[in-house]
């Protein structure tokens, strides 16, 4: 498996930016964050952070301008804590899968059938 590295490094680079943000970071402008994922490139080089928010457009605009910003400083601690011969450059992503998710619930719900008095057809492993 020659692809099992860069999964296993960015796990760890989730964990560590998780841990990172929490703990060093007292930023109030990223209020309740989540880093979702990371996908990191197969030379290692490159990593995007993926990350969710809750709150406003505004707040969630304001929390990944603060991320940009301070990417610089999350670099040099996941050095410190990460031993790779080049830490990647981080690349902070708005995860908007949560919400999609969110907007498909929604849709799903609209188009299900009341059960008060419409009659609902049995799928074909059910006994009518």
């Amino acid at each position: 498996m020659p692809h099992r590295r860069p999964v296993r490094v960015a796990d760890q680079i989730k964990e560590e930016i998780s841990d990172i943000l929490r703990t060093e970071m007292k930023d109030p402008r990223l209020g309740f964050l989540t880093i979702t994922a990371v996908d990191i490139s197969t030379d290692l080089r490159h990593a995007k952070v993926f990350f969710s928010v809750l709150g406003t457009d505004k707040e969630k605009e304001q929390c990944r301008t603060t991320l940009e910003k301070a990417a610089g400083f999350v670099r040099s601690q996941l050095g410190r804590r990460v031993r790779m011969r080049h830490i990647p450059e981080l690349l902070f992503r708005y995860d908007d899968s949560y919400a999609y998710a969110q907007r498909i619930a929604e849709v799903m719900k609209k188009i299900e059938p009341e059960s008060d008095g419409e009659a609902v057809v049995p799928s074909a492993g059910e006994e009518r």
